[in-house]
C-alpha cells in the first residue's frame, strides 16, 4: 500500500449530501495520494467511516476560525488542499483556509453567498452597473416585527415574498400576496427572526434557472418550482429549453453574481428568474457551492464531467478547460411528496415494491417511450423516519422521496415527461402502501387466503 501524501480538507456540508463527500474522499485518495480531514460539527459514525480524520466544530460557532487555526495551524504543512461544502461554512471555512496558506476564493466577498441581507446590500451598492446589464436589483429591507412587515405590504400592494436571511433548502420562504393575512406571514418566519428575516418585492419575471459551474466551465439547469404561497423547487431539468439569447441573459447574469460573491475557482450554483422576453433577469440567491437536488449527477449523465473530480482537482491547482462536450441526453431530478397530508415512513410500502420504477414505467407507456429511453439513475428517500408530510410541499425537505431518470429518446420533451411522472408517482406510493384505487382493486382481485375464504363463506 503507498503511503499518503498530506491531507485533503473538506470543511462542513449538509448531510444530505453524505455520498458527495465520500465520493470526493475516495477520489482525493485515489488521484492524490492524500488522506482526508472532516470538519463538522456533531460528525456521525458515516463520517469516520468515509474520511480518515474528524474534527468535531461548528463553523456557525463565533470563535470557528480561532479554535480551528490553534488546532490545525501547528499542523499546516500537512494540509495540501480544501473546500467548503456547506452554506453554514462559506465564509468562515473560507477564512480558514487563507489562513492555512491554502487556495481558495475571496473569504471576504463570501459572505454574499450566505446571508440573502448582505447580497442584496452588495446589489444595492452596484447598482447602476447591474442595470446596465439589465440585471434588476429588487426592493427589500429587514424585518423584527409584524408592524414592519405591515409596513413593507403597503409600500408594494402587489405582494412580496418574506425569508430568513440564512437558511436553505427553501426553508421558511412565504409568497405573501393581496388579502393574505400578515399575522400568518409573520407567525411562519418568526423561529427565524433571531437569524435574520428579510422581506423583497416579487421578482417580476416568471421562469426560473441556475446558472451552476465550477471556475469557468458553466451550465444552466431549468428548475420548475412551485407557484403558490410555498415556492419550493419540485424538478431540475439539464440542458435548459433556452435559445441563444435567453442563455446569454442568464449567464451574462450569473457571471455577474458570481463577481460580487467573489466567485472565481470554486463551485456556483445562482438562481436566476428571466423574463419571457429574455430583455431582463433578477437574482433569486446566490450559491458558492454545488448545487442541491442531484444538479452536478445530472451534468454528469448529460455533458459526461464529473464535477466533484474537478472540484477537487482545482482545489490542488489543477484546473480543466472551459469547454462543455455537447449534451449526450436529457436529465432530471424529481422530488416525490403525497397525495393528502399524513404522516408517512419508508416502512410502509410493501416488501419489494417499487413505486418509482412503477411511476416510471407508467410515464414510458404515456409518452410512447421505451422501457430503454427513460431510465431510472437513483432513487432515495428523504428520511427513514415516519414524518407529517403535506401534500402542498412547505420547503425541500417536505416530500418523501427524491429521483432521478435519464430520457434519451429523440425529440422527447423532459419537461413533459417530469409532468406525467409527477401525476404518475402518488398513485404507485398509494398502490404500494395499500392506500387509493389501485390498491383496493388489486386487494379485490387477489385470491383470498383460506381463512378468509372460510370467514367470508360463513
Amino acid at each position: 500500500m503507498s503511503r499518503s501524501t498530506g491531507r485533503f480538507l473538506i470543511i462542513d456540508y449538509n448531510l444530505s449530501r453524505v455520498d458527495d463527500v465520500r465520493h470526493m474522499s475516495a477520489y482525493a485518495r485515489e488521484r492524490h495520494g492524500t488522506e482526508v480531514t472532516l470538519i463538522r460539527a456533531d460528525p456521525s459514525a458515516v463520517d469516520a467511516e468515509i474520511c480518515d480524520e474528524v474534527i468535531d466544530l461548528d463553523p456557525l460557532s463565533p470563535d470557528f476560525v480561532e479554535t480551528a487555526e490553534r488546532l490545525l495551524g501547528p499542523r499546516r504543512a500537512e494540509f495540501r488542499a480544501g473546500v467548503v461544502f456547506s452554506d453554514n461554512a462559506v465564509q468562515s471555512g473560507a477564512v480558514l483556509l487563507e489562513r492555512l496558506g491554502l487556495r481558495i476564493d475571496s473569504a471576504e466577498l463570501a459572505g454574499g453567498a450566505f446571508c440573502k441581507h448582505e447580497y442584496r446590500l452588495s446589489e444595492a451598492a452596484h447598482h447602476k452597473l447591474l442595470a446596465a446589464q439589465r440585471l434588476l436589483v429588487p426592493d427589500f429591507v429587514t424585518v423584527d416585527s409584524r408592524e414592519g412587515l405591515a409596513d413593507f405590504a403597503r409600500s408594494h400592494p402587489d405582494g412580496f415574498v418574506v425569508k430568513p436571511t440564512k437558511e436553505g433548502n427553501n426553508r421558511g420562504v412565504v409568497v405573501v400576496r393581496p388579502g393574505d393575512s400578515l399575522d400568518a406571514a409573520f407567525a411562519e418566519v418568526g423561529p427565524y427572526l433571531e437569524g435574520g428575516v428579510i422581506c423583497e418585492q416579487l421578482l417580476p419575471y416568471r421562469r426560473e434557472y441556475s446558472f451552476d459551474g465550477l471556475g469557468q466551465v458553466s451550465f444552466v439547469t431549468e428548475k420548475v418550482s412551485a407557484t403558490g404561497r410555498y415556492p419550493v423547487e419540485v424538478a431540475q431539468i439539464l440542458p435548459a429549453r433556452l435559445n441563444h439569447a435567453e442563455r446569454s441573459a442568464v449567464e451574462r447574469a450569473g457571471r455577474q453574481v458570481n463577481w460580487l460573491v467573489g466567485q472565481v475557482d470554486g463551485p456556483f450554483h445562482n438562481e436566476i428568474r428571466l423574463s419571457d422576453d429574455a430583455s431582463g433577469t433578477a437574482v433569486v440567491e446566490p450559491n458558492r457551492r454545488p448545487a442541491g437536488m442531484k444538479i452536478w449527477s445530472l451534468a454528469r449523465w448529460v455533458y459526461g464531467i464529473d464535477f466533484y473530480h474537478r472540484w477537487v482537482d482545482a482545489a490542488f491547482g489543477i484546473t480543466a478547460g472551459s469547454a462543455l462536450p455537447e449534451p449526450l441526453c436529457s436529465a432530471a431530478t424529481v422530488m416525490l411528496g403525497v397525495r393528502t397530508d399524513r404522516a408517512f415512513a419508508p416502512a410502509d410500502v410493501a416488501p419489494g415494491a417499487t413505486p418509482f420504477e412503477d411511476a416510471v414505467a407508467a410515464t414510458a407507456a404515456a409518452h410512447g417511450l421505451l422501457p430503454h429511453e427513460l431510465a431510472v439513475k437513483e432513487f432515495a428517500w428523504l428520511s427513514p423516519a415516519r414524518r407529517e408530510l403535506h401534500a402542498t410541499a412547505r420547503d425541500n425537505a417536505d416530500f418523501a422521496a427524491q429521483g432521478c431518470v435519464v430520457l434519451t429518446a429523440a425529440g422527447a420533451d423532459m419537461s413533459e415527461v417530469v409532468r406525467t411522472l409527477r401525476d404518475a408517482w402518488p398513485d404507485a406510493l398509494d398502490a404500494s402502501t395499500g392506500r387509493g384505487p389501485r390498491a383496493q382493486e388489486r386487494a379485490a382481485a387477489a385470491p383470498l387466503e383460506p381463512t378468509t375464504m372460510m370467514e367470508a363463506a360463513r
